[in-house]
């Protein structure tokens, strides 16, 4: 499975309050979720992100509560994966969970800009910057998880094998 996207930028710590503030959890719509995903720490987020375009963040990433939400936001504002530094663990099972490519990459991240266009190709756990002509080995997922991945989440992965 490959992904291709603008990158949007953010720094350590960036917590499960600002990809999806409080305020706005009296829905579980992936659609009402998204139009207000990142408004904290970026205002403009929602009306920069294209389909496809890809997070890049620095140590911690989805730190917080523990909500679904976080990554629900991410992935229906059209962002196709998360690379960061670390994530915080309960992002990371709730990311895979519900179907969101994420990918841990220290050097990626140190030398990837906001704007540069970069593919990621998780069958190899490549990582390669478009903009820049550079490319990154991260950790690749194991089969189960890509299948997870692929088939949408983990509910679709289990229903579609047993």
């Amino acid at each position: 499975m490959k992904v291709y996207g603008k990158v949007h930028k953010y720094g350590d710590n960036v917590d499960t309050d600002v990809i999806i503030p409080a305020r706005y959890l009296n829905t579980s719509d992936p659609k009402e979720l998204a139009a207000k995903c990142m408004m904290d720490i970026d205002a403009d987020f929602v009306s920069r992100v294209e389909p496809g375009d890809i997070i890049v963040a620095n140590k911690n990433f989805g730190c917080g509560s523990s909500r679904e939400h976080a990554p629900i936001a991410i992935k229906a504002s059209g962002i196709s994966c998360v690379i960061a530094e670390t994530f915080a663990r309960i992002f990371y099972r709730n990311a895979i969970n519900i179907g969101l490519p994420i990918i841990e990459c220290p050097d990626a991240v140190k030398n990837i800009e906001a704007g540069d266009e970069v593919v990621v190709d998780f069958d190899e756990g490549m990582i390669y910057n478009r903009t820049k002509g550079t490319k990154y080995r991260g950790q690749a997922f194991p089969e189960f998880m890509q299948g997870i991945i692929k088939t949408e989440g983990l509910i679709n992965y289990i229903n579609q094998r047993y």
